[in-house]
């Protein structure tokens, strides 16, 4: 696939095959954004992780300190006190088996769902629907829980879920361009603090492969692990 000329400008500021320290490396994908809109700016994790295997199918969430940049659109399915308290605290959606019978129907525009234990049973019949699209609530990243306003307040300050695809990557937007470098080295690493602290047991030898970060449509960029 051809590269456009913006992005070949870009890339020819990466040295190919160098690894930066973190600051050096979120300073060059701020440099090298190549859109006209306040970019993403996201960090890949190669890990030596095998997902088939359940304690290597690691999970779970991350409070950005200066969030993602980007207004999440949350969900809520709760009844009672319990929807009440989700809509004060800011949820955009909040509803039971009305709008479970909505979701089904194929209406999916939200981010990210929560919901209470006791809502669970229902909601578990849309997994085949929700499930490939990761927006099925899991205990693990604190989507489903009874404190339904804490979840709903982290998740509107920039609260990120976390697992591995088929091979062992892990990816997360950590912020946009316009939070220049020292923002986006405060949240790397936090998320970086989180993979280490995830690392399974049963992993042998070598644990971060490869990092890297870079922009939307913007060039990859190489973090050295021992450079953090």
């Amino acid at each position: 696939m051809k590269k456009g000329k913006k992005y070949v400008e870009a890339s020819k500021l990466v040295e190919r095959g160098k690894a930066y320290s973190a600051l050096e490396a979120l300073t060059l994908a701020c440099k090298t954004s190549v859109t006209k809109f306040d970019a993403s700016v996201d960090v890949a994790f190669r890990l030596n992780l095998d997902p088939r295997k359940a304690e290597q199918n690691i999970r779970g969430a991350i409070v950005l300190p200066n969030g993602t940049g980007k207004e999440q659109r949350v969900v809520v399915i709760a009844k009672g006190a319990k929807a009440q308290e989700a809509t004060e605290a800011g949820a955009d959606v909040v509803g039971d088996q009305e709008l479970l019978d909505k979701i089904s129907k194929g209406w999916l525009e939200f981010d990210v769902m929560v919901a209470t234990p006791d809502m669970m049973g229902q909601l578990g019949k849309l997994g085949k629907l929700l499930g490939p699209k990761g927006l099925m609530p899991n205990p693990k990243t604190g989507t489903v829980t009874m404190d339904v306003a804490k979840a709903v307040k982290e998740l509107k300050a920039g609260k990120v879920t976390y697992r591995p695809d088929k091979v062992g990557n892990i990816h997360m937007t950590i912020g946009k361009v316009s939070f220049g470098p020292e923002k986006l080295l405060e949240n790397f690493k936090v998320v970086y603090d989180v993979m280490q602290k995830a690392r399974p047991s049963t992993i042998k030898g070598s644990y971060v492969k490869n990092i890297a970060v870079a922009s939307t449509m913007g060039p990859g960029i190489k973090i050295d692990p021992n450079n953090i």
